[in-house]
């Protein structure tokens, strides 16, 4: 049975929500605020929903002391789906978001979603992928520049995968989105979003000086991972590379 953690001070959606993931075959502890949160022992928690508005502490302020401990799964509940809401979250390191008020059948759907992805190991996506000095693992979740572990989040290392499978071709921002959160958003949506988690993944791979070699942005249509310069077509890919999703 996978854990939910809600943080919510809303009583009545807290019942609400918390009635309807049991149904669903979800186990959910429910804490009013962040320092609630904070002393839960989040090792033993599968996915944190999150509130932005909470007393005390911001859920912005919740996530980013969660993210100085856990890679845990984290979903936002933003006020009216506000784009400032969402954008700050995903800078901080959220996994997705659901905008309130809460649909709680578009909640269990992202909260599958975002675990679907996390223990995503089929056949397409066995073995390492690597272009250049990035690698990833698919089956294990894990990331590396060189020997360096990166520390990603399930929508930043989602993205990182779509790009280094497509190295070489520009990728829409809209397929990126699907890929990152698995869902396509409105242009608009799609457009700020990606860009936000680009610009995260970005500053995660190295230094500046070295970006415009990595994740390279086209404009008015997308993004592109480039491939090293020394390569001839042979680069460091999985048999998996050729099987895109």
């Amino acid at each position: 049975m996978q854990r939910i953690l809600l943080v919510d001070d809303d009583v009545k959606l807290t019942d609400m929500i918390r009635e309807f993931l049991e149904l669903e075959g979800f186990a959910v502890q429910a804490v009013p605020d962040g320092p609630s949160c904070l002393r839960s022992d989040l090792d033993r928690v599968d996915l944190v929903v999150l509130d932005v508005m909470l007393p005390a502490l911001s859920g912005f302020e919740v996530l980013k002391q969660i993210r100085q401990k856990s890679n845990v799964p984290v979903i936002m509940l933003t006020a009216r789906g506000e784009d400032v809401d969402r954008i700050v979250g995903l800078e901080i390191g959220a996994d997705d978001y659901v905008a309130k008020p809460v649909n709680p059948r578009e909640l269990v759907a992202r909260i599958r979603a975002v675990l679907r992805r996390i223990g995503m190991a089929g056949p397409a996506s066995a073995g390492d992928v690597a272009v250049g000095e990035i690698r990833l693992n698919p089956a294990s979740r894990n990331a590396w520049s060189n020997d360096q572990k990166l520390e990603l989040t399930t929508a930043e290392f989602n993205l990182l995968e779509h790009l280094l499978r497509n190295a070489g071709r520009v990728v829409p921002r809209d397929e990126l989105s699907a890929a990152a959160f698995g869902r396509q958003l409105s242009t608009a949506g799609a457009d700020r979003n990606v860009d936000t988690l680009v610009s995260k993944v970005r500053r995660k791979l190295g230094p500046a000086s070295d970006l415009d070699q990595r994740i390279k942005t086209v404009r008015n249509a997308g993004y592109i991972y480039a491939l090293p310069a020394t390569s001839t077509g042979g680069n460091a890919h999985s048999p998996a590379h050729s099987g895109n999703r």
